[in-house]
């Protein structure tokens, strides 16, 4: 069975972390850790998101 990469229904605004932790079989809560580390010191983390938020399907 293959593993598909697609939004979770359990969101907290688009269900883009809660998607890759599903797909990478982790805690979402570490992916959002991630992602605002990388917001807060790149600045890559908010564009990142909404181009998963317009690729990954839901």
């Amino acid at each position: 069975m293959h593993k598909r990469l697609r939004r979770s229904r359990d969101r907290k605004i688009a269900g883009v972390c809660g998607g890759i932790a599903e797909y990478l079989g982790i805690d979402p809560t570490i992916v959002r850790l991630i992602w605002l580390i990388a917001l807060l010191l790149y600045g890559t983390g908010f564009w990142a998101y909404v181009i998963c938020w317009i690729v990954i399907p839901e």
